[in-house]
């Protein structure tokens, strides 16, 4: 190293340094290290005082002032190691006054004319003036080493200097592209409700939006045949979704197609879209009516009935996503206006086909039920909400024992029977909906001719669909409603593919609403639509995309197939899960693994074992009461005469008694296993609640 340079770089001196976050510090060297050619230097910071150990190279790039010698000096330029070795040159040469051999002397010469080759003129003179021999009494030493010395040190600095000037210009560029950056941001946040938490999420969802040439339905659209149907409706942002400025994430560009767009951020923060795309019958968007929806869907089902066909149409979704407004009719705050659902539209046209000439003289009767489905028992909702029984007769057809049947003489009568059964139909509060329907309503419009049953038309209310970890932390009883709700709503999905793949096995025995509904899935005049509710909220999305999928699982519609008339063939079954003890055969999509974990299958294990052991213990009950009864009376009815046989009473008496305090030890044992099965449902749900994203 240069001791020239260690002479300019001394302690004291203050430099420039460069700081762990780039930024430039004036410094005073402390120590200078020249055997590791580093020198400490320190610096004040507030009342703090900081030090760092500094590489002599960094200080050249950042200080190349410092290289600036006087010329008068020429020891300077000379580094420390070579001006020794002159030093003893010297000494030998004064002592044997012999000059040194001029081949030596020579080829050290063009050595360094080598070296310095290509230089400035001057910078040749000043070399050629070293080729000759050191006198005795001079005291300079050999300029050559000094300046192949400095040329390397020069090229290093100049090197460095370019890296610095390089990192400068990076840096330059970054703050420039974030200023740009938040420039764009400001402006767009301006063009856009800034107090909205999700704006960019708008924006972009309104930018995707502009690109797309929506053709949405229309009234005026031809009405296609379906077997089965599937369709999408999306609702309006609601009250309080609007309050909370929430997106609207759905999209229905034309008649078939829908799209979700999933909010997303990446590791570095960054939001974008995930935008999902569906393809079913027909989709329709916010602004469609009530009438528009029953024009394409439920419309076409009602001359299958007078056919002697077998007609259903179901409204699924999240709970709040409007399938009571849909099948029911428009609310007015908490009043409905039953007049203008697909219940009263399907009876308005029921009584216009009866009275055209074709009907009219068939002799026709019209009739009405209108019962519930909660918690896997049936409740007559025109009868005071009287428990009925499922059964099934000896010709394997299913009867609801004890459901009335309400003879209907014009479209108003069946609007007052609408009315009556909604307001004793069971509901909730769930996260989405203060009142929530908890049950499936079933309204079923029955066409007889002299008591024999010609078709039927069911209309579904399905209730509300929730993931299992939503009410896992819930009380026992909103827990059990969620179970019996997601299993029939499993089972039926299955029975509506089996419909349209004409299986042979249709798994209708595996829940309460498929069971009652069997002969609307059997027959090849059967007919069935589905109406998927959508909440566009984004709050809202994952239940939306469930939603989707179940009803695309129904019927899958490929979202690139052309606008054909023709029905898209169903894709075949791919895989068949079993559950265990069930006997159930289902094929389940990816979406849902949640509610097939082997925790939710303990959980709707012990769901089935209280389901079964509650229907033990009121029917050990029921008969218990029976029997005692009977036999009561008649004992009370014996001693009643004045002749009786006292014996004979007597030992009629102790069997009656041993006989009931054995059944009462059944009903005992059969409530213990009841208790047992509720305690493990109480662990099932806490497994659920610990599983929970």
């Amino acid at each position: 190293m240069d001791s020239g340079l260690y002479r300019n770089v001394h302690p004291g001196v203050v430099i420039n340094i460069q700081r762990s976050n780039g930024l430039i510090q004036k410094a005073t060297v402390k120590v200078v290290n020249v055997e590791h050619s580093c020198v400490t230097v320190e610096w004040s910071e507030g009342a703090a005082t900081k030090g760092k150990e500094v590489d002599i190279n960094d200080v050249i790039a950042i200080n190349p002032e410092l290289l600036e010698l006087p010329a008068a000096d020429v020891k300077e330029n000379v580094p420390l190691q070579d001006n020794v070795t002159l030093q003893k040159q010297k000494r030998r040469t004064t002592l044997s006054k012999i000059p040194a051999p001029r081949e030596a002397v020579t080829s050290a010469h063009e050595q360094k004319i080598q070296a310095v080759r290509g230089r400035s003129r001057m910078t040749a003179i000043t070399e050629s003036q070293c080729s000759f021999p050191v006198q005795e009494d001079e005291m300079a030493v050999d300029p050559c080493t000094s300046l192949q010395s400095r040329k390397y040190l020069s090229l290093a600095v100049r090197r460095r200097s370019n890296i610095v000037k390089e990192m400068e210009k990076m840096r330059n560029k970054r703050e420039e592209k974030r200023a740009q950056i938040s420039e764009i941001r400001i402006k767009r946040a301006q063009e856009f409700d800034s107090t909205c938490p999700n704006w960019e999420f708008a924006r972009m969802i309104k930018e995707f939006r502009e690109t797309l040439n929506c053709q949405p339905i229309s009234i005026t659209d031809p009405i296609e045949e379906h077997r089965i149907c599937v369709c999408v409706r999306k609702r309006p942002l609601n009250r309080q979704e609007l309050l909370k400025k929430e997106c609207d994430v759905v999209t229905v560009p034309s008649k078939y197609v829908l799209m979700v767009h999933e909010p997303k951020q990446k590791v570095d923060l960054t939001k974008y879209l995930e935008t999902q795309t569906f393809r079913f019958d027909f989709s329709f968007d916010e602004t469609s009516s009530n009438e528009m929806v029953y024009r394409f869907t439920a419309r076409p089902l009602v001359e299958t009935i007078f056919e002697g066909g077998k007609a259903t149409c179901f409204a699924y979704g999240q709970t709040g996503s409007g399938k009571t407004h849909t099948m029911g009719g428009d609310f007015s705050g908490r009043t409905q206006n039953a007049s203008k659902g697909i219940y009263a539209f399907a009876s308005q046209d029921v009584f216009l086909l009866l009275n055209q000439p074709r009907y009219r003289s068939q002799n026709l009767e019209v009739y009405v039920t209108f019962f519930e489905i909660y918690n896997g028992k049936v409740f007559d909702l025109l009868n005071k909400k009287a428990k009925l029984r499922v059964l099934e007769d000896g010709k394997q057809q299913v009867q609801v024992v004890g459901l009335q049947e309400k003879p209907v003489g014009c479209a108003e009568d069946v609007i007052r029977m609408i009315t009556t059964g909604s307001a004793c139909r069971t509901s909730g509060q769930t996260f989405a909906n203060a009142s929530s329907s908890r049950s499936h309503a079933c309204f079923q419009i029955i066409l007889r001719r002299r008591g024999q049953m010609i078709g039927k038309f069911s209309l579904v209310d399905l209730a509300g669909n929730e993931r299992g970890a939503d009410t896992s932390s819930a009380d026992r009883q909103t827990r059990m409603e969620g179970a019996e709700i997601n299993k029939s709503l499993l089972a039926l999905k299955e029975c509506i593919r089996a419909l349209g793949q004409n299986k042979s096995h249709t798994p209708f025995r595996e829940s309460k609403l498929t069971q009652v509904l069997r002969d609307s899935f059997i027959g090849a005049n059967s007919r069935t639509c589905m109406i998927a509710m959508i909440s566009p909220g984004m709050s809202s999305c994952e239940y939306t995309l469930n939603t989707l999928r179940y009803a695309d699982r129904v019927k899958e519609l490929s979202p690139h197939d052309g606008c054909s008339d023709t029905q898209s063939q169903m894709e075949t079954e791919e895989t068949e899960t079993s559950i265990e003890g069930s006997g159930l055969q289902f094929s389940f999509s990816k979406d849902e693994e949640e509610e097939l974990s082997p925790h939710m299958f303990s959980y709707r294990e012990v769901m089935t074992q209280i389901s079964e052991w509650e229907e033990k213990a009121v029917e050990q009950l029921r008969e218990l009461r029976q029997r005692m009864t009977t036999e009561l009376d008649y004992l009370l009815g014996t001693a009643e005469k004045p002749d009786y046989d006292l014996e004979t009473f007597v030992a009629r008496a102790k069997y009656f008694v041993e006989d009931s305090s054995r059944n009462f030890l059944s009903v005992r044992e059969t409530l213990d296993a009841l208790g047992t099965a509720m305690q493990l449902e109480e662990q099932a749900s806490k497994q659920i609640s610990w599983q929970r994203p």
